[in-house]
Order: C-alpha cells, then sequence, then structure tokens
C-alpha cells in the first residue's frame, strides 16, 4: 500500500512541475529567474510555516540542521540555480537530454548512501523510461553540439545535485515527516539564493506589477510548484526506494508536453505518444513490482 501512495505522490510532483513551464514562461518575462526562484522559496516557506504550526509539529534537533541546510543549498540553490544557468548558457534540448540523467544518479546514490539493491526490474523500467524520454524530446533529431561546454557542464551539475537531494531528503524522512523537511529546505533555500538574486536586480530588469496575472503566476509557482510538489516529491521518496522513485521523474516531459497541448497549442508529434507509452511503461514496471523484490 504504501508504495501505491508513493506511486501517486511522485505523479503528481512530476505532473505539477511538467506544466509548470506554462506558467513560469509567462512570468520570466517579467521576473529574472532567480529572483522568482527566491519568491517562490519564500511563498513555500510561509505556506508550509502555516501548516507546520498549526498541525504543532516538533523543531528539528539542532543535531540535523546541517542536513537540512545541506537539502537548502544541493537541492534548492545549486540545482534550480544550475538548471537556470545551464539552459541560459547551453541549448533547451541538450538541458532535456542531460537533465534525464537525474533518475540514474538517484539510482546510484541509493546504492551508495542508502545500500539499496538493484533488481532486475528497477534496472528494466530505467531503461525503458529512458528510451521513451529520448524519443519524446527527438534524441537525434537536435543539434546536440549546439550550446556551450559551460552550459553542459551546469546542467549536469543540475541533474547530480537533484539526485542528492532526493536521496538525502529520503534519508531525513526517516526522522521527520516530509513537510518539515520541505520547509526547512525551503527556509534554506531562500537564505542561500538571496545572495545571488541580488546580484541579478542589478543586471535585469524586474517588472512583478505589470499585471495581476504575473502574481498570480508567482503564487502559483510558491504555493503549487515550490510547496505542494515539493512535499509530494519528498513523500513520495518517503514511501519508496529511491531507486524505485527515480522513474517517475521521467513523467515529467509528458505531463508537460500534453499540457503545452491543451494550454499554449503546441504540436505533438508521433514520438511524443511513442515516448510517451514507453515512460508509463516503465512507471508500471517499478510500480507493480512485488514488494519482496524491493531492496
Amino acid at each position: 500500500m504504501d508504495k501505491i501512495k508513493g506511486a501517486i505522490y511522485l505523479s503528481l510532483a512530476a505532473g505539477i512541475w511538467g506544466g509548470m513551464y506554462v506558467v513560469s514562461k509567462y512570468v520570466l518575462d517579467y521576473v529574472p529567474p532567480l529572483t522568482l526562484v527566491v519568491l517562490r522559496f519564500i511563498i513555500a516557506a510561509a505556506v508550509l510555516g502555516a501548516i507546520f504550526k498549526i498541525k504543532g509539529y516538533p523543531a528539528v534537533a539542532r543535531s540535523d540542521i546541517k542536513l537540512m541546510a545541506c537539502l537548502g543549498l544541493i537541492g534548492y540553490t545549486v540545482s534550480i540555480g544550475a538548471q537556470f544557468a545551464g539552459t541560459w548558457l547551453s541549448s533547451a534540448h541538450m538541458g532535456a537530454v542531460i537533465t534525464s540523467a537525474s533518475p540514474a544518479f538517484i539510482v546510484l546514490f541509493g546504492v551508495i548512501l542508502l545500500k539499496e539493491k538493484i533488481t532486475v526490474n528497477k534496472i528494466l523500467s530505467l531503461l525503458v523510461a529512458s528510451v521513451g524520454v529520448a524519443v519524446v524530446i527527438g534524441f537525434g533529431t537536435g543539434d546536440l553540439n549546439h550550446g556551450s561546454l559551460a552550459g553542459n557542464l551546469f546542467l549536469v551539475l543540475a541533474a547530480v545535485s537533484w539526485a542528492l537531494y532526493s536521496v538525502l531528503g529520503k534519508i531525513a524522512t526517516k526522522k521527520y515527516n516530509s513537510l518539515t523537511v520541505t520547509l526547512y529546505a525551503a527556509v534554506f533555500g531562500v537564505i542561500f539564493t538571496i545572495p545571488f538574486a541580488l546580484w541579478e536586480l542589478t543586471k535585469l530588469p524586474v517588472d512583478p506589477f505589470a499585471n495581476h496575472l504575473v502574481w498570480l503566476g508567482i503564487l502559483y509557482v510558491g504555493v503549487v510548484s515550490t510547496a505542494g510538489a515539493f512535499y509530494f516529491w519528498n513523500k513520495g521518496f518517503e514511501l519508496m526506494d529511491a531507486s524505485s522513485a527515480a522513474v517517475f521523474f521521467f513523467v515529467q516531459p509528458v505531463l508537460g508536453s500534453l499540457l503545452g497541448w491543451l494550454v499554449l497549442g503546441e504540436v505533438l508529434e508521433s514520438n511524443f505518444f511513442v515516448g510517451g507509452a514507453l515512460i508509463l511503461l516503465g512507471v508500471a514496471i517499478t510500480s507493480l513490482t512485488p514488494e519482496r523484490e524491493k531492496g
């Protein structure tokens, strides 16, 4: 039952993130990337903090503050910051290819830090879903050499740091509930990202008061895409092996493309349906694996 619940939480997180670009694409025309990151963290921390207070959850022990700070630094500041920098310096196509490596790194960190065992079904689900992502993003049809080496290295850093955050988050949820972990990580994410956002504001224009839709978009990104989705992601990892949960990362491009089609009128080619089917097959393999096969 925990595995089914975990699959639902992870699918919700991936679905929210997959559709976030529809909103952020509009908001980023008025608010610079790192400034938006800080705003989303502040809003998320406020929402999660209110729930934390109402529920009366205990504060994190002083001895665990370092772990929470690492989560905020690695999963929020480094991973998201590197993703923005990499996408800016490289190509969007290359960004999709490289960041799709995150699940493989999650499996690797799961083995190293959590001592999880790798089963045949876990490997099979990862391979099938990886092929599906390659088909969806059109691997081999775009110019993967486009973009700078620095940009590609930033994207690799984003993939590795997100994987490490996911596994460290699972370690944290063994002692604290997912809401507490997400809240503390968000607070430290704000602290570590503010200096970069302040520097960014000296270089790029910002116009958050352009219209009410901008602030509605910022609220959506903060409440739904950050407070909600990060909580769901951490909760899913709490309930499943990291190596099994990793494959749900691949749900993002499928739902993102669907929302792009529904909201932005983007065209879906045949490769989307073929690749999407493979991704869902990969998710099904890991979701339906009997508990006795878990590492």
